[in-house]
């Protein structure tokens, strides 16, 4: 069936996603100075543009006479998600690089790629399966909605995951640096 005004085209999501990652991948790919006091910003920005998009949809969903969004099918299915989410972060953050610079005790993080990907592939997969369910009347129609959801909230305890276990690399390398002696001033 072709979309839609009320769905959409996915290539109308997707190809800016792709875009923008490409663009992340590309940015990443180089060592950038690691701040870990501002390790929080990212994690809270995730958690409240997920919780605008969740509010969103459930004003929508009310203003077309749709019953409740949140279920305990979907509860269920996004906390299973985020545990998979952190999961996920935490082994994307075990793939970024950390130094530290033993003469200034600077901190320098590179990011791999295979991170960025994961992320791409849960954006394109939720982008996907949200975009499949609004179109098909068979069982993913019902589904499509929490999976869709579920995804999202991956992403957010993929972003938490990774960001903590960064930092407490980052926190235990700076200190092992700093017990080796203080660093020697810049010229």
């Amino acid at each position: 069936m072709p979309p839609t005004a009320a769905t959409p085209s996915p290539w109308a999501t997707l190809i800016p996603i792709v875009i923008a990652m490409g663009l992340v991948i590309l940015r990443n790919s180089r060592a950038r100075r690691l701040r870990i006091e501002a390790m929080w910003i990212a994690p809270v920005v995730i958690i409240l543009l997920i919780g605008l998009a969740f509010w969103g949809e459930s004003q929508a969903a009310a203003a077309l006479g749709r019953g409740p969004q949140f279920t305990p099918v979907s509860i269920g299915f996004d906390i299973a998600a985020l545990i998979v989410g952190a999961l996920l972060g935490w082994w994307r953050a075990r793939f970024t690089n950390i130094t530290v610079d033993p003469a200034t005790h600077e901190l320098t993080s590179r990011a791999s790629p295979i991170g960025m990907l994961v992320i791409m592939g849960i954006l394109v997969l939720r982008t996907l399966i949200r975009t499949y369910a609004a179109q098909a009347n068979g069982p993913l129609g019902v589904w499509g909605p929490p999976l869709a959801d579920a995804l999202l909230v991956m992403s957010v305890g993929l972003v938490c995951a990774q960001r903590l276990e960064i930092f407490l690399r980052a926190s235990q390398l700076l200190a092992q640096a700093r017990a080796n002696g203080p660093p020697r001033p810049k010229t």
